[in-house]
This record gives C-alpha cells, sequence and structure tokens, in this order.
C-alpha cells in the first residue's frame, strides 16, 4: 500500500496539495524518520560478534515489515531465535507461512554476517517441535568462508513501486540460481494476469485489506515510534496528514480515491513488470519455509547486484479462501505436478527505494523465557 506522489494528488488535486507543501516547505524538509532508520547505519556496531551479525539480520525483507524475531543470547556463544507470534497476520498469512520465510531471511542474513568475520552458525531447527525456538544456534570462530552477497546488504531493498520503461535481458541470468526468472513474453502476461486479479481480490476483500490498513505508520511521529508494519511518510504523504485528508479511515475506504490510486498502481506495475521471479519448494513444511527464505534473500541480494529491483507480489500464495482460485492457477501454472510456490516477485529497473524501518535489535532481544 505504498502511496506515491501520483496516488497522492488524485486524493484532493494537485493545486491544493502543492500550496500546501510550499507553505509549510520548511517543516517538511524534516520529515525523515530517522530515529527509525537508525538501525541500519547501527548494523555491525556491537561488541559481541552474535549482536553484530543480529544487527544485519534485521535488515531482512520480511512480511508486511513485522520484523517478527525474537533473540536471546546463551552463555558465550549461544543465541536462540524464536518467532514472535504477537505480530502474526492471521487473515493474510493463516499458516503464518509467509512469516516463516520472514524467519528464514533472518536466519540467512545473520548467517552471512557472522561468515564475514570468520564465524560458522551451528543451528538445530524446530528443536521443540513448531511451539518452541525456530533455531538453537551456536558461534563458533571456525574461519567460515564469507559470502559474496553479502557486500550488498546495504544496497537492498524490497522495490514498493512501478518499474521504468526498460526490459530485461541476459543479466538476469545471474539470479537463475536462486529462482525461476520468467522473461517470456506470454508467459509473463499469464502470470501477471493471475497475480493481478489476486491483488483486486485482496484488496476487495475487507478483512484482509484492513490488516494492511491497521498497519499503516502514518508521518514520521508514527513510524519512529512504530517502525515495522507499512511506512507511508514523506513530505506529501505529511501534508496530506496535516490536513486530515489521509488517515486510516481513508485507507479503510475503497471508495476513497486515493484507496483507489493506491489500487491500481500496484494492478499497473503487476501488469507492466517485464520478468517475473518464482520460487518453489517440493515440500511445505517448516523447514522448507525456512529454505525458501535463504534463496528469497540471496535472489533479493544478487539482484541488488545486478542492479536490478524485485518486488514481492504475495496475494496469489496466500491461503485464505478468498485467494483460493487465484492460488490454485498460480500452482497450476509452476508446480502443476505438486510442490508450493513460496515467493513470487515482480523484477526489473526502477529508482531505488528508500531504506525501510527498522525496530533496534535491542528491542527484540529477550533476557528470560
Amino acid at each position: 500500500m505504498t502511496l506515491s506522489r501520483r496516488k497522492t494528488l488524485a486524493l484532493i488535486g494537485g493545486g491544493t496539495v502543492l500550496a500546501a507543501g510550499a507553505a509549510s516547505a520548511g517543516f517538511l524538509m524534516t520529515r525523515t524518520p530517522q530515529k527509525a532508520l537508525a538501525p541500519w547505519d547501527a548494523a555491525g556496531g556491537y561488541d559481541d560478534p552474535r549482536m553484530r551479525a543480529l544487527s544485519y539480520a534485521l535488515l531482512a525483507p520480511n512480511p508486511h515489515n513485522r520484523q517478527p524475531w525474537l533473540a536471546q543470547l546463551v552463555g558465550d556463544d549461544g543465541l536462540t531465535i524464536w518467532r514472535d507470534e504477537t505480530r502474526d497476520l492471521p487473515v493474510t498469512d493463516p499458516y503464518a507461512r509467509q512469516l516463516t520465510i520472514g524467519m528464514g531471511c533472518f536466519l540467512s542474513l545473520m548467517r552471512m554476517a557472522a561468515a564475514e568475520e570468520g564465524f560458522a552458525v551451528e543451528e538445530d531447527l524446530f528443536p521443540e517441535g513448531e511451539t518452541g525456538p525456530v533455531a538453537v544456534c551456536r558461534f563458533r570462530s571456525d574461519a567460515a568462508e564469507a559470502d559474496p552477497l553479502f557486500a550488498y546488504v546495504m544496497e537492498r531493498r524490497s522495490h514498493k513501486e512501478a518499474f521504468v520503461d526498460r526490459t530485461v535481458g541476459s543479466e538476469v541470468d545471474i539470479l537463475r540460481g536462486y529462482a525461476q526468472i520468467i522473461t517470456d513474453v506470454d508467459e509473463v502476461s499469464r502470470t501477471a494476469e493471475i497475480a493481478e486479479h489476486a491483488w483486486r481480490t485482496e484488496a476487495a476483500t475487507k478483512d484482509a485489506w484492513q490488516e494492511s490498513v491497521d498497519l499503516l505508520r502514518i508521518g514520521k511521529r508514527e513510524i519512529n515510534a512504530m517502525p515495522d508494519g507499512i511506512d507511508a511518510g514523506g513530505p506529501m504523504i505529511e501534508t496530506l496528514a496535516l490536513l486530515g485528508l489521509f488517515t486510516r479511515e481513508a485507507a479503510s475506504d475503497l471508495e476513497n480515491p486515493g484507496t483507489q490510486g493506491a489500487i491500481e498502481d500496484t494492478a499497473s506495475a503487476i501488469i507492466q513488470a517485464p520478468a517475473f521471479a518464482v520460487q518453489v519448494t517440493e515440500g511445505n513444511t517448516r523447514i522448507d519455509q525456512l529454505a525458501a527464505g535463504d534463496q528469497w534473500l540471496r535472489l533479493n541480494l544478487a539482484a541488488a547486484g545486478a542492479g536490478l529491483a524485485l518486488r514481492p507480489v504475495s496475494q496469489a500464495l496466500q491461503e485464505y479462501p478468498e485467494v483460493a482460485p487465484q492460488y490454485e492457477a498460480i500452482h497450476a501454472l509452476y508446480a502443476p505436478e505438486g510442490g508450493t510456490v513460496q515467493m513470487l516477485g515482480l523484477l526489473g529497473y526502477g529508482e531505488q527505494t528508500p531504506r525501510t524501518p527498522r525496530w533496534p535489535i535491542e528491542t527484540r532481544m529477550v533476557t528470560g523465557w
């Protein structure tokens, strides 16, 4: 539910918004939520190698930016990781499949960060079943080999806007080890049709849409106070919020021009995407989902290294009743003999998305359980 300049202007008309923006330009120039973005600059700045690795891991992609990880240091070299179930998405992710994929991204980036300093990480995954920790880890100074993809951690973004009008070519070949890369025009068109239909279905499903609206953080103050969920900031959004024209109530109203603009812009981005990335696993266990997260993180980093933009579009993969037809369609296309389509992404070229807010790692640590 990212709001571009065009979407926000649609809310009330460009003249009013621009006039308000000009009148309060000095105020609006200060609206970057620096506190919520500080964890990016703090990454690596800890004495304990486990904390250093965790401070990078929290930059990993995750559904709705819920940041569902909790960590506890154990002894001198131990670390236990849980998924914070208070951050679940019960409507659009009823089985926590997507959130578990996000945990896989987190663990993967933690291992990469540790390896940069020569630490190998032993992991015992779900040692107590699904109700216990996701991973019990031990850091070993075994001169682990650094991963070249780690070089792109600070450039990695989950793209949020439309792509520029530029086709992709052989430069995407470097990504094929992490996902199926779909560039055939007819197959791209079939995939886009399914993904767009799923997006429109979610927008028309009250509970699913409201789940996103409830996670909106509108303006600098809210983003700094709650640096998770869907950040809606910047001078244009701040102007609309000041005027009382951009609110959660307005976003909930599917007849609102701004809401309609947001829906149409995402639909256009899906239809116009030059390529898709698809990840399929044979099984759908929690271990499979963590493995999908590892591959999704690697795909993100490799795309950043290639100068490409990657935007997840998960609606056709979700497991609530209203999107069942699209779920079946995407699986018929990419897993006709069985398996689970874990991730679907738009791939192309675009301007770099700003950094996404994060909670500081200290807020995700537990001292007892």
